[in-house]
């Protein structure tokens, strides 16, 4: 199969014609790789359950690892979900369009391919223009992981896309790079109170100052068991080499990658700004950004691990952030890259 590239240029007048023909090929039961304002997803209409198996198909997902509902607005959401809670509608209203997922009781319109045999959903409105039109061209619901093989650093270009998956899909939208970097937060909706499945770019602490307490999920899953939400896997995000976390603190940083270089024949390095290294032309630097710049952070993350795992190191050494804010979801990102 030969995977279209369409190339956006940014001006909504001239990119229409592509993003409708993405979502003629979503219409038809295809698989299109488009951008959100998180990642790269790859999406299919989420009431053709033979489309959505394709999906599982292109990543080698495994069944029981549910998708995320794309739709371009919130009546949509009240269209496919059985919710109709004062905390939900106050979420809504302030973080969407935008990085949050809400796992809320589904409405048998949506397919159980989608949601791993569970009768609940995960749905969003993506923040992205093309991500929106797409939806809004198409006139279905698009179901949408990452557009990357199961378990790899998700893509934040094209170039990681077709890296992944030229070939195994029929199109991607081509918008160039991803403005956030990381995937979106997942707040389970149906227990008491809320539990924060996965930390992404709504942080928990503006979740908890518009609807109070929110629980932290405990336990993990058990491998093979059906999840509520994606990204809940333990080993997640990963690349080829061997993720090592160290304190984020510089001499850490300097001792982990000395351990690393006597250990592997070639290590990569995750760098902050202004961070020592130790001199070796067995070293693979990628400059990271500025150390507690959590964005500019997120943003590079998977762009750097995808980097390093390309210059062909066996192993990639990475201060670990902290659990607040935007950075407890590039924390959450590397312990399950990291994870044996």
């Amino acid at each position: 199969m030969l995977t279209l590239r369409l190339v956006l240029t940014g001006d909504e007048s001239h990119d229409t014609p592509l993003i409708q023909q993405a979502a003629a090929i979503i219409r038809a039961g295809g698989l299109v790789a488009f951008p959100t304002e998180t990642v790269y997803g790859l999406g299919a209409d989420a009431l053709n359950s033979e489309a959505v198996r394709r999906i599982f198909l292109a990543k080698g997902r495994p069944a029981w690892d549910p998708l995320i509902v794309h739709v371009d607005e919130p009546d949509a959401i009240r269209r496919y979900t059985r919710d109709y809670s004062i905390l939900t509608e106050k979420l809504i209203h302030a973080f969407m369009p935008g990085p949050l997922t809400l796992v809320l009781p589904k409405r048998e319109v949506i397919s159980e391919v989608v949601t791993a045999g569970r009768e609940t959903v995960a749905i969003r409105i993506p923040q992205h223009p093309v991500a929106r039109a797409l939806i809004r061209y198409s006139g279905t619901p698009i179901a949408a992981p990452s557009a990357n093989k199961f378990g790899r650093p998700s893509p934040t270009t094209a170039d990681h896309v077709l890296h992944d998956l030229s070939g195994a899909i029929d199109a991607v939208l081509d918008a160039g790079a991803t403005p956030m970097g990381v995937e979106s937060t997942i707040l389970d909706m149906t227990t008491d109170p809320p539990t924060l499945l996965r930390p992404g770019g709504v942080p928990r602490e503006a979740i908890e100052a518009l609807i109070g307490e929110v629980r932290v999920l405990g336990e993990a899953y058990r491998e093979g068991e059906p999840l509520p939400a994606p990204g809940l896997s333990a080993r997640h995000y990963a690349p080829s080499a061997k993720v090592v976390l160290c304190a984020p603190l510089p001499d850490a940083f300097y001792s982990a990658l000395e351990d690393a270089l006597s250990r592997y024949a070639f290590v990569g390095a995750m760098r902050p700004e202004g961070w020592r290294v130790p001199d070796s032309t067995r070293l693979q630097v990628f400059e990271w950004g500025v150390w507690g710049d959590w964005q500019t952070l997120a943003q590079r993350l998977f762009l750097g691990l995808r980097a390093l795992e390309a210059a062909g190191v066996h192993a990639i050494v990475c201060p670990l952030p902290p659990e607040e804010g935007l950075a407890h979801a590039l924390r959450d990102r590397l312990q399950r890259a990291a994870h044996d």
